[in-house]
């Protein structure tokens, strides 16, 4: 589970049972590092959890079972997380006794119909506001705490919900009283609620 490095086939070929991993994502989508973040950074609606056997390329074996989440409009991915964790149990009390037996029953994890994402540096954080309102809020969903969260040089934004208003101002957070929000390039205005200025 979220082991960072590669296993050499040589090492898992000793499995006699077969070597087993629980992937973060409904595969052959979300391959690589830190699926749950990109699901949400690129809007997915859906994700999920898939169990298959280790291959020389990651996340590239047949796949013996799968069970989806939802990823709701506002939820962060810790809270996407707790979901999946809760799927993953299934998925293994469904298929532990053929893993036991040494039959579980394949289906075809088909690399083609995919897609593969890399890891996420600390900079992929930083806030662009010529980006959609939408954009920026799935990008704050993504990172938020306990993940090292969304930021720009002055502030860091742990919380967006989208608004209905629209703004003739320059991009960027400002202030409405107590308030923050800013002004997004598409026009839209996202409302800033937990701000930790820096």
């Amino acid at each position: 589970f979220y082991y960072r490095n590669m296993l050499p086939m040589p090492l898992l070929r000793k499995a006699r049972l077969g070597a087993w991993n629980m992937h973060g994502s409904l595969l052959p989508k979300f391959r690589g590092r830190a699926p749950l973040n990109w699901a949400i950074l690129k809007g997915e609606t859906e994700t999920g959890v898939t169990l298959h056997e280790m291959a020389e390329k990651p996340d590239a074996g047949r796949i013996v079972d799968q069970q989806a989440v939802p990823i709701g409009p506002d939820e962060t991915a810790v809270e996407v997380f707790h979901k999946m964790t809760e799927a993953a149990d299934k998925v293994l009390r469904r298929s532990i006794k053929d893993l036991v037996s040494g039959n579980p029953k394949f289906r075809p994890n088909d690399l083609s119909r995919g897609s593969y994402f890399g890891p996420r540096r600390p900079e992929d954080a930083r806030i662009d506001w010529s980006k959609s309102a939408k954009e920026i809020h799935d990008l704050v969903r993504a990172v938020a705490p306990p993940f090292p969260g969304a930021f720009t040089d002055r502030m860091k934004v742990n919380k967006t919900p989208l608004t209905n208003q629209k703004h003739s101002r320059a991009l960027g957070p400002y202030r409405e009283g107590s308030e923050w929000f800013a002004a997004c390039g598409d026009g839209k205005v996202l409302r800033l609620l937990e701000v930790k200025e820096q």
